[in-house]
């Protein structure tokens, strides 16, 4: 089981938008509505892109500003981090059959510490952070790197995701993929299973959405 973060596990896209519309009014300016929604999923050096670009400022420093957002965000988090619904029971079915888990998220190692005193940190076998691997979503890298250090085959893996982003990385990387939109709407493609939540969304659920293995050839 490979499960994304923000927006899938914790409704924690609403304290982004707390920081990234006080750093715009930091720097002057308003952020857009579409400029936050491009966001969702993406890396932080994308979205600090974004949103300079968004406010016509394309000199400021992506570190510089970045790093304010990790600061503020690192506050916000510490006030608690609200589970999605149905998340927290699925995790824990999942842990209780045993199944190899993974967090896989385009948050840095900073804030996904601080996320893990919510999520549990036995709740995951392995944790790939967006600041951990050379390519971040939507490039696969991030859920081979998961799979890989899992030691299950990418396609025998369920991803869950909420962004078109997050849900582009899964499916590139070859895993069956469950959406559950939160901010952004997802489409509806070949490979993609949508929910409205995770609610109700058990073990079965889960199994139903890997394709049989192939049978080895006779003889």
């Amino acid at each position: 089981m490979l499960f994304d973060m923000d927006g899938t596990l914790v409704d924690s896209e609403k304290l982004w938008d707390v920081a990234l519309y006080e750093l715009a009014a930091e720097y002057g300016g308003r952020l857009s509505e579409e400029a936050r929604l491009a966001m969702v999923g993406s890396s932080m050096a994308d979205s600090m892109a974004i949103l300079h670009a968004d406010l016509a400022q394309p000199w400021r420093d992506p570190a510089v500003s970045a790093a304010w957002i990790d600061d503020r965000i690192v506050e916000l988090f510490r006030t608690g981090l609200p589970w999605r619904p149905g998340a927290s029971a699925l995790l824990r079915a999942v842990r209780a059959a045993g199944l190899p888990t993974a967090l896989v998220t385009s948050s840095g190692r900073r804030l996904v510490e601080i996320a893990l005193d919510t999520l549990g940190r036995d709740s995951f076998d392995v944790v790939v952070c967006g600041d951990e691997v050379e390519a971040t979503k939507p490039h696969p890298e991030p859920y081979l790197t998961a799979a890989r250090l899992l030691g299950v085959p990418i396609d025998r893996c369920v991803a869950i995701e909420d962004s078109p982003t997050g849900v582009a990385s899964a499916l590139a990387a070859g895993a069956a993929v469950l959406a559950v939109p939160a901010e952004v709407p997802v489409q509806a493609v070949d490979g993609v299973h949508l929910r409205e939540s995770l609610d109700g969304v058990d073990l079965a659920v889960l199994a139903a959405l890997l394709r049989p293995p192939t049978a080895p050839p006779a003889g």
